[in-house]
């Protein structure tokens, strides 16, 4: 959109809010609704093929005779993994994982609720409003499939209290939440050689990355684990 002499206009503010974690803001530029967490862009909705792989990946990695897989998505977001996985008969519980109150808002009563209306609906569906760290390290609740998507990646990480997930000892807790056999799935901007090692080092086994072609610049990829059976 642009403005009569062919200048863009500039973003909208909808909602600026000081959450527990930081300054979350909501705004729209254009068509495209966009989420900033303490001025790093997170993601909008132009798109959502990253974050429906995301769930697609760990629903592929798999024992198809599991059944009624429970999966945690770790970040509510724009809501595309949420609705990509209500969208699918398959899942049985689908949690998700959101720290920031403004965002599970936004869904609730707000603009982004037009995308994950449904989903929100599904019987399935949990939304928990807590840290994701805290919540891994803390639950007795264990699942099939870690959908996890809060950060840039690894290396770009929103905050530092987020950096100690992708350590050998975060990567172990999230293994004590996953089932023998469960997966994990790790959303990344860019490629992190380095963590796959750590993946490794953090005993899953089947470790691999997913390239997800992007208009510009670097593919986003999907690392994924699976704990041992």
């Amino acid at each position: 959109m642009s403005t009569p002499y062919g200048i863009p206009e500039p973003p909208e503010v909808l909602d600026r809010r000081e959450g527990p974690f930081g300054e979350v803001v909501l705004r729209r530029h254009g068509d495209l609704l966009q989420i900033i967490a303490n001025g790093c862009f997170l993601m909008d909705t132009s798109d959502g093929r990253s974050e429906r792989r995301l769930v697609d990946a760990a629903l592929a990695a798999l024992d198809a005779r599991v059944p009624d897989p429970r999966v945690l998505i770790g970040g509510l977001g724009v809501g595309f993994s949420l609705a990509h996985a209500a969208g699918q008969p398959r899942w049985g519980r689908i949690t998700v994982v959101e720290r920031e109150p403004a965002v599970i808002e936004w869904h609730r009563a707000g603009p982004l609720s037009a995308l994950s209306a449904q989903a929100l609906a599904d019987p399935r569906t949990r939304i928990v409003e807590t840290d994701l760290v805290a919540y891994v390290d803390e639950t007795s609740d264990t699942f099939d499939a870690l959908c996890l998507d809060i950060d840039n990646g690894p290396d770009w990480t929103v905050t530092e209290d987020n950096e100690g997930l992708y350590s050998q000892a975060g990567l172990t807790a999230c293994a004590r939440v996953l089932n023998p056999g469960g997966v994990l799935a790790l959303w990344s901007a860019r490629p992190s050689p380095e963590f796959e090692g750590t993946l490794r080092n953090a005993g899953f086994r089947q470790v691999r990355t997913e390239e997800i072609p992007v208009a510009r610049g670097v593919p986003d990829v999907v690392h994924i684990g699976v704990r041992p059976g």
